[in-house]
């Protein structure tokens, strides 16, 4: 079955500047675990920059990573998460993407 790397950005405050609780990230790495057994997470934060409206926004993101087989349940799973993180994190949008990947 073939296998495809879902990569999660999550900000590290916001939209406010003010920090967002550990918890959070924390809760969700235990919902990916609980779902796939696995997680990586990038500790070292990104940047990103990105507009909304006239808006110009600025975050600092780290990244978590989750290599599985790729099904329609997965493809169903991050796209309902990606609604509770948007939530979770008060966040007009999460960054998701999906790549497909060949293991060696």
């Amino acid at each position: 079955m073939p296998l495809e790397r879902y990569e999660l950005l999550l900000p590290l405050t916001y939209n406010d500047g003010s920090p967002i609780d550990p918890e959070k990230f924390q809760q969700t790495r235990r919902e990916l675990i609980e779902k796939f057994g696995a997680v990586t997470v990038e500790p070292q934060s990104v940047h990103g920059i990105w507009t909304h409206g006239s808006k110009e926004y600025s975050d600092e993101l780290i990244r978590f990573i989750i290599d599985i087989e790729t099904t329609s349940e997965t493809e169903k799973f991050f796209k309902e998460l990606k609604e509770r993180l948007k939530i979770r994190f008060q966040q007009i949008e999460i960054w998701i993407t999906a790549h497909p990947i060949r293991l060696i």
